[in-house]
This record gives structure tokens, sequence and C-alpha cells, in this order.
């Protein structure tokens, strides 16, 4: 989803965007920090530096209030993925939803993905409850953000979800069954907006629109009955209120024109996109981050098949490939450096101690030369005495364990 992050920080206006993650949906889990310096490093990836606004627990006062206040002061506010009914349990009897609304009535971002985008409706699904734990189906209250937008919908993240192979895991875990059980819950009015995969539905409350970018489909169901609309199709958001108060008709999306891609998408020409990729890798090298060198030079790849299947852009191609191929040779000569054999690199090392070491033992100085044999051994180098001389190796090297190949006296 790289694209569409960059998209709606691009509507916000000229950088710096001031961008925040809200870290409550997976606050539960041991590895919370890991996943926060991951997103963080994510979004640094697309030149988006990305704020932390810590807040794990509904208890914890102090953090709850700096988080608000740093999410008020935010552009961009994002939240993904963890269990969505204890994000609304950290988030229950506070002012976050109130301040979510602010945001978006006055020109911010809000970016919800995974679970966190499970919390916005006004019904939500306890995916681990029913899912992992097995309780009889049931919704849990949403934050209901969608009511900004006159929408009464219960929102459904996964919704293309095919891992359980043998069973049902479509509609978050739910499956057919479980989906149509607790769609009969809901009130006539409402509706379920299930997101696919790899997709986004963009909501511009300033248009009154809902734009589905990335891989798949966007559908809206209402009592079993789907309306799907495909991936660049942009729809007015009172089509949605139609459909959930059942007065609108039901149809395709192949029935609906496609959004062209300067109405949804300022997109940056290859050439812009291939400078700021490569200004990424030159930064990640400088870095020692080679996860981001790596990363910037499979999305330059990507960004030329993607420009090429536009036959009017394929003149222009030649100068990004120019770019792939020069961080491609940057990364080669980098990968040969670390292919060195790591004997010769701690070579002169281990050689001044063994002199030490040959010292002391000529003078008679055993326990010295012990120590020194000892402190090799603890740095991870296999000395050995042969009535040749002293040999030395590295474990885990090509002649590791294997006599015939050690030359008498020193390697």
């Amino acid at each position: 989803m790289a694209r569409v992050h960059r998209l709606l920080v691009e509507r916000l206006g000229a950088p710096p965007v001031d961008a925040v993650l809200l870290d409550s949906p997976y606050g539960f889990q041991e590895n919370a920090d890991e996943i926060s310096l991951r997103t963080v490093g994510y979004f640094r990836n697309l030149q988006i530096p990305l704020d932390v606004a810590p807040w794990r627990a509904a208890d914890d006062v102090l953090p709850r209030e700096r988080a608000l206040a740093r999410i008020d002061d935010a552009d961009y506010v994002f939240a993904g993925p963890g269990s969505p009914t204890y994000a609304l349990g950290v988030w229950a009897n506070s002012r976050l939803r109130d301040v979510l609304a602010d945001k978006l009535t006055n020109g911010g971002c809000v970016t919800f993905s995974s679970a966190a985008a499970a919390t916005l409706g006004v019904a939500t699904v306890p995916v681990y409850e029913v899912y992992k734990v097995g309780a009889t189906p049931y919704w849990a209250p949403g934050m209901d953000l969608l009511a900004e937008l006159g929408l009464r919908a219960a929102v459904i993240p996964h919704y293309d979800n095919a891992e359980g192979g043998t069973h049902d895991t479509r509609f978050c875990y739910l499956g057919e069954r479980r989906l149509g059980l607790m769609e009969s819950m809901l009130d006539a009015d409402t509706v379920v907006l299930g997101v696919d995969e790899h997709t986004a539905a963009l909501f511009d409350l300033d248009a009154d629109t809902v734009t589905v970018l990335g891989r798949a489909t966007l559908t809206v169901r209402r009592r079993a009955v789907s309306t799907v609309f495909m991936s660049g199709v942009a729809v007015a958001i009172d089509e949605l209120r139609e459909i959930a108060t059942g007065s609108g008709s039901t149809r395709r999306s192949a029935n609906t024109q496609p959004a062209t891609v300067e109405a949804t998408s300022p997109t940056p020409s290859l050439r812009a996109e291939a400078e700021r990729l490569e200004y990424v890798f030159d930064t990640g090298l400088r870095a020692r981050d080679v996860n981001a060198a790596i990363t910037a030079v499979l999305e330059l790849e990507q960004a030329i098949v993607d420009w090429s299947a536009d036959t009017e852009e394929m003149d222009g191609a030649e100068g990004p490939r120019a770019m792939l191929r020069r961080m491609v040779t940057r990364l080669a000569e980098l990968a040969v450096l670390g292919a060195r054999d790591p004997r010769e690199i701690v070579a002169p090392f281990v050689e001044a101690l063994l002199d030490l070491r040959e010292q002391a033992r000529e003078q008679g100085s055993w326990t010295l030369a012990d120590t020194l044999r000892d402190r090799l051994t603890t740095a991870g180098i296999e000395v050995r005495d042969t009535p040749q001389g002293t040999t030395w190796l590295l474990p885990g090297s090509p002649d590791s364990g294997l006599e015939d190949r050690l030359q008498p006296g020193r390697l």
C-alpha cells in the first residue's frame, strides 16, 4: 500500500507532513515495541517521518492524554494491526472519536488498516474471540466514525482472506456461515463494508466520494446481497448510503465509470519516482541500512514494470533503468566486500596475539600463554599446536574441521 500512503500524504499539501502512529491495537503484544519500530521504518522508506503515540492501556491516564494531544496536532494518523476489541477497550470513555472526527472536519487524514479499520464502523468483528477462542458470534460496539459520512456500516477488513485453505476464512476469518448469522443481528439500515486485502477505500469528505485503490475490491453487503466496486472506481458516497437504506439498486462496478489516474492520484512521473528511490537507496547505504537500500531497489523495479505498461511512458524508462542498474551494481560491490574471507580481516590481530603467546612460552610465562589462548578461543578462534607449529582457523570457515587442508605454521 506504499502508493496509497504517498497519495494521501501528497493530498495533505506541501511537506513536511506531521504523521503519527497510534499503537493501541497491538499494545497487548509482547513485541509491541518491535512492531512500532518496523512501522516507523516502513514509513521512513516512503520518506514519511512517523512518530509513535504510545497508548496501550485504558487506565494509563498520562499516556492517554499525551497520545490524544499528539493525534490532535498531527496531519496524518495511522493505526493498524492487532485486536479490534483490545483497541476499543483502550479507547473506551476517551475523546479519541471526537479528536478523529475533528481532524476529518479540519482537513487531516485518518488511515486505519486491519484491526484498526474494523473499529471504524457502528459494529466491530471480535476476531480473536470468535475465530480463535470460539465465542458465539456477536458484534462488539464500534467507534462509529463512519457516522461522520452518514453511513451506518460494520467495516470488515481482510474481506477476501484465503488463508484457511480447506476452510472458509473470508470476511476477516468469519467465513460465510458466521457472517450470515452476524449480519442478521445488524439493524436494517446497517451494511457490511468489506475491504479486500492489499486494497484501500479512500473516502474524500470534500468531494463526497469513495475511491477504491490497490489490488482488489470494495464490497457493500446488505442482507447477503453484495455490491462490488473494483479497484480504480470512484463513486459517490451517496450511492453507499442508498444501498444501506435499501433505496439504491444493487449493481456491479462494471457499470461504474473508473476514475482516471489524474482524477484520483497525482502520481509522480517515473523519473521523479526513480530519483526519490535513488535518494532513499543512498540514504540507506550511508546509514548502513541494507534493508532500506534493498527495498528501494525492489520498489524501483516494480515502478518500472508498472509504468512500462503505459506505452506513453516507455520512452522515459531508460533513465530510471540506468538508475536501477547503478543501484544493483553498488549493492553487488557491497556484497563483494562482505564476501571477503573473514580470516583476511582478523589475521593481523590473531597473528599479533600468537606472537605474544609464543614469546610468553619461550620465557616460561605459561599462565600468560594460556590466557592468550583462552582469549582467542573465547573470540571464536581455534588454536592448534602441532609438531610443525601453531595453526589457527575460524569455526564455520571453509577450512574448519578439515585437517588435510591445514597448512603448517601460521595461516
